[in-house]
């Protein structure tokens, strides 16, 4: 720790003389060659110190480069012998002398300042980190509870009393156990996904992809798993190139999919429904259903919501959307959930290339 403050130091020192020696120079050419007014030679050394101010990490850069700035200034106005008996002169170089400590001064405190809130941002992003991680852990120990004891259940049912099960018995138990098996594959699979986004050294493979490309793969794909679902998919007809993670895109959109047709209990098709605005594209998933519970909503995202949400809990929604609030994040896009008059809709945008910057 010392030898780091150490290096700071050295580092600062080295700075504010190198600027200075630049400044300073500089303005001997101005008073040489251009013109001998103080005031542009002041608001050189003005433009000096607050440079200082901001390649610096301490208050006492800014100050000492003021100082060092007034006594530069009246060297060089002795130097070149301006006359102090002007009028107003005593005045206006005084002024200057003020204004330059004063610059400094504030340059020096708005850059702690700025390092002040950027520590802070980093601490409560790391609290949200902790938080979105004991939420997860959370949703693991609950949502892993029903699926395993249904297979050790019927698995143990099927060791003890093989027997006295008609075959259609038999295949329903392990319909189950399989079912079950399938659910938990794709919980840890976004369990993965999730630690590898909130992990510091991960990056998203991004790449300017078709939208319409991308929602047929997870449709498609979804259809793989759950052959009898039925989805209307309504896409712009123009091609729309979007800055994604083309395979993290499509976890999103089949885990908003599946959460709809698992939990909403409704007897409509689902709708995927994407929509192209000036500097985004909102992507809608909407079921027809018993909807969300208003109360929950808040917490829809962070891991938690199947813990006190309805009886239907076997495939509880937590880590599907905590995974899917990870990703559209890191993609700097939004993502909420709300009721409709006929059930719920959740909703994400993805920016358009260009749009962050």
């Amino acid at each position: 720790m010392k030898k780091e403050n150490l290096k700071r130091l050295l580092h600062d020192f080295n700075v504010t003389i190198g600027l200075l020696t630049l400044t300073t120079g500089l303005t001997f050419i101005l008073l040489l060659q251009v013109s001998n007014n103080p005031a542009n030679a002041a608001l050189f050394y003005i433009l000096g110190i607050i440079t200082i101010a901001n390649c610096t990490n301490n208050y006492l850069s800014g100050i000492f480069a003021s100082l060092c700035g007034v006594i530069a200034l009246v060297c060089i106005f002795t130097y070149f012998s301006i006359n102090y008996s002007m009028p107003n002169y005593p005045a206006t170089f005084l002024c200057m002398i003020v204004l330059m400590v004063i610059t400094g001064f504030a340059s020096s405190h708005m850059k702690q300042q700025a390092l002040i809130l950027s520590a802070r941002e980093k601490q409560l992003l790391e609290a949200e980190k902790e938080k979105l991680r004991a939420n997860l852990l959370r949703a693991v120990s609950h949502d892993l509870r029903t699926p395993l004891t249904g297979i050790l259940g019927a698995s143990a049912s099927l060791e003890e009393n093989w027997e006295n099960y008609q075959k259609d018995e038999c295949l329903e138990l392990i319909h189950n156990i399989h079912d079950d098996a399938d659910w938990l594959l794709n919980m840890v699979e976004n369990l993965l996904s999730v630690t590898q986004i909130q992990s510091k050294d991960s990056k998203l493979n991004m790449s300017p992809e078709i939208l319409d490309e991308v929602v047929a793969e997870a449709v498609t794909r979804l259809k793989k798993r759950m052959p009898n679902v039925e989805i209307d998919v309504e896409v712009p007809v123009e091609i729309i190139m979007i800055p994604m993670d083309a395979m993290l895109i499509e976890q999103v959109l089949i885990n908003l999919m599946e959460n709809a047709l698992t939990h909403s209990h409704g007897n409509r098709p689902i709708r995927l429904v994407a929509e192209n605005q000036p500097d985004s594209i909102q992507i809608r998933v909407i079921d027809y259903g018993v909807g969300l519970q208003e109360e929950q909503l808040e917490h829809i995202f962070d891991g938690t919501y199947s813990e006190t949400a309805h009886a239907d809990v076997h495939k509880g929604m937590g880590i599907g959307l905590s995974l899917c609030h990870s990703i559209i994040t890191a993609h700097h896009g939004t993502i909420s959930a709300r009721n409709h008059e006929e059930g719920a809709e959740f909703l994400f945008t993805l920016p358009k290339e260009g749009a962050n910057e």
